[in-house]
């Protein structure tokens, strides 16, 4: 008797700037969607707008900042005003997720503004900044998703860069246009206890990032469980965005099937 074919209940995203990346990025924008995924991209400015918007490509997320920062008021101000210039990108290009981070990160992924230590003023700073965010994007329709990620390897002083950080900060706001950006991977270097973390943010994922400890490839090339994590997901009711925001250990195309793979039941 054959067997059914495994399908994923969620839907699949793949980051452009790190897959295909021999090819020119409207190309790799197509190719992905070709293959059924829709497209993540990160900062806006650096893209056609018009050509990213005539591709046929269906985007899951983009950066939603230019500058800014969340805990001090110059920055939350210029954060604000370049998170009000993305919104208008992503209503153009059909984006329903801009991404957020504790503060501006550069070409390295080094923090503009490094912090080694948070202040309760700076908590209730970033607090005040996200309430300010989801004011801006409720009218439109557009969710923005404060994303972990690890000081250890990538991101060193970045702020409220923990999961267990994020989602003190959006769970105490509590409101549906701000959702937590669930990066795996980072999540895995930084604190490890992964199934549980992700159930206790349940209520409040926006979208999911994975990619395989060490390397920061596709699934199946590290240490993570990701039929695990696929199964917990599930299993908790998740049925939003999965994006693979990793590298190919080898071959790009093979890689999107370990991805697809690993989160099929």
């Amino acid at each position: 008797m054959n067997q059914p074919t495994p399908s994923s209940p969620f839907t699949l995203a793949v980051c452009a700037e790190m897959i295909f990346r021999d090819l020119p990025v409207l190309e790799r924008i197509k190719r992905i969607s070709e293959l059924g995924f829709q497209v993540e991209i990160w900062d806006w400015t650096k893209h056609d707008i018009d050509a990213l918007a005539n591709s046929g490509a269906t985007f899951s997320s983009m950066t939603g900042y230019v500058t800014g920062t969340l805990a001090d008021a110059a920055g939350a101000d210029e954060l604000l005003r370049t998170a009000a210039e993305s919104i208008e990108v992503a209503k153009r290009l059909g984006i329903p997720r801009l991404n957020l981070h504790g503060t501006g990160l550069d070409g390295e992924g080094l923090p503009v503004k490094p912090c080694q230590q948070m202040t309760g003023a700076m908590w209730l700073k970033a607090r005040d900044t996200l309430n300010r965010l989801a004011d801006l994007g409720e009218p439109h329709g557009v969710t923005f998703v404060l994303e972990n990620l690890n000081t250890e390897v990538d991101h060193p002083g970045v702020p409220f860069a923990r999961l267990e950080d994020v989602l003190a900060l959006v769970e105490s706001v509590d409101r549906p246009s701000l959702r937590i950006m669930l990066d795996v991977y980072h999540a895995q270097i930084g604190e490890g206890n992964l199934i549980e973390l992700i159930r206790r943010c349940g209520p409040y994922i926006g979208e999911v990032q994975v990619a395989d400890v060490p390397g920061r490839c596709e699934p199946g090339t590290g240490e993570i469980n990701y039929p695990a994590i696929a199964k917990a997901l599930n299993d908790m009711g998740y049925r939003g965005t999965v994006g693979l925001e990793g590298w190919a250990s080898g071959d790009d195309d093979l890689a999107l099937d370990r991805f697809r793979a690993a989160f099929s039941l």
